[in-house]
C-alpha cells in the first residue's frame, strides 16, 4: 500500500497520477476532518469511470498506515505574507519530526519521500528523526527542478524534453545549480547546441518556475510534483533501477558530510541503490559549493531537537 501523508493539491495530485498508473492501493491522511476522505471517494469515483482496480481511501488516522511499504509525505505549512523562511524552518521541521514519529510507528519498513518545504532542510529531518537508513529517506524536488530544466531546453531546442538529459544539484530553491553542459541531447551537451545567452535564459526560468506559476495563478505547483512523485514511486514498485535526480543524505559524495542535496541517484525496490558522482569541473564545483552553504545554512538555523 502506497500512504500519501497530506491531502492537498500535491497529495491528491500524486494520488491521481498513481491511481492512474494503478501501482498499488493508495490511502490519504490529512488532519483535517472529512477531507481526505472526501478527495478519496471523488478519486476512486474518477478510477471507477477509468475502469482501474485500485482501493482508495482517506483517513484522519495515522495508524491506518500500518503495513505501507512507501509514505509520500506532502504535509506541512506554506510561506505566508510576513513569515520569514527561518519561520516557517521552524514550522515545519516541527510538522516532519511529528510525522515521523507516526512513521516509525506504523510503517517502520517503508521507504518514505517527501515534498515538504524547504526540502532539503526537511529531508535532513527526516532522515535524522526516522533513524532510517539514508536509502530509504528521499526528498523529491530533484526530478521537478530537472523537469523544468528540460521542458525551457527543449522548447528553445524544438524537440521532445524526453530527449533531453537534464542535470540539477544542490539545494532546491532559488539557489538550486543547473549544470548545461552535463544535460544532453543524445549525448551532446546543452551548451554546445545553445548560445550562453540562451543556456543563461533557461537557467532562470527553471529557478524561477515555481515563483513564476505561483504569480500567475496563485497558488503553487501541484501537477508537476504529483508526476515526479509518481513516477519516483513507480521505480521503486517495479524495481525500475532508474535514474532520478533526487535529495539525499551525503556521506562523503562529492566531497559533502552530513548535508542533503539534490544529486543523481538509481532508484528501485530497496529506495536508493546508487548514488553517481559526476565528473565536474572546478567551476562547477565553486558553483555546487554555493548551492549547498546555501542548504548548510538553513540547516545550522535548525533547533537542536531537529538535528
Amino acid at each position: 500500500m502506497i500512504t500519501i501523508i497530506g491531502a492537498g493539491k500535491v497529495g491528491t495530485s500524486a494520488a491521481a497520477f498513481m491511481m492512474l498508473k494503478e501501482l498499488d492501493d493508495i490511502l490519504l491522511i490529512d488532519i483535517i476532518p472529512n477531507k481526505p476522505q472526501g478527495e478519496a471517494l471523488d478519486l476512486g469515483h474518477a478510477a471507477s469511470i477509468f475502469g482501474i482496480s485500485v482501493d482508495i481511501r482517506g483517513s484522519n488516522d495515522f495508524k491506518d498506515m500500518a503495513g505501507s511499504d512507501i509514505v509520500v509525505v506532502t504535509a506541512g505549512f506554506p510561506r505566508k505574507p510576513g513569515m520569514t523562511r527561518e519561520q516557517l524552518l521552524t514550522k515545519n521541521a516541527g510538522v516532519i519530526a511529528d510525522i515521523a514519529s507516526k512513521i516509525k510507528e506504523y510503517a517502520p519498513n517503508s521507504i518514505v519521500l517527501l515534498t515538504t518545504n524547504p526540502l532539503d532542510a526537511m529531508t535532513y529531518v527526516m532522515y535524522k528523526k526516522l533513524g532510517f537508513p539514508r536509502e530509504r529517506v528521499i526528498g523529491f524536488s530533484g526530478v521537478l527542478d530537472a523537469g523544468r530544466l528540460a521542458y525551457y531546453a527543449s522548447k528553445k531546442l524544438g524537440v521532445s524534453p524526453a530527449s533531453i538529459v537534464p542535470i540539477v544539484l544542490g539545494m532546491h530553491g532559488q539557489a538550486m545549480f543547473p549544470v548545461p553542459r552535463l544535460s544532453t541531447v543524445l549525448g551532446a551537451p546543452l551548451t554546445e547546441l545553445l548560445t550562453k545567452e540562451e543556456i543563461d535564459g533557461i537557467v532562470q526560468e527553471t529557478v524561477k518556475a515555481g515563483a513564476t506559476i505561483t504569480e500567475l495563478r496563485g497558488y503553487s505547483s501541484n501537477y508537476g510534483p504529483g508526476a515526479g512523485l509518481a513516477v519516483m514511486v513507480e521505480a521503486i514498485k517495479k524495481d525500475q533501477k532508474k535514474a532520478f535526480i533526487a535529495s539525499v543524505y551525503l556521506t562523503g559524495e562529492y566531497g559533502y558530510n552530513d548535508l542533503v542535496l539534490e544529486v543523481p541517484i538509481i532508484l528501485g525496490k530497496n529506495g536508493i541503490e546508487k548514488i553517481i558522482e559526476l565528473p565536474l569541473t572546478e567551476e562547477e564545483k565553486k558553483g555546487l559549493a554555493e548551492s549547498a552553504a546555501s542548504v548548510k545554512k538553513l540547516i545550522d538555523l535548525l533547533p537542536d531537537e531537529y538535528k
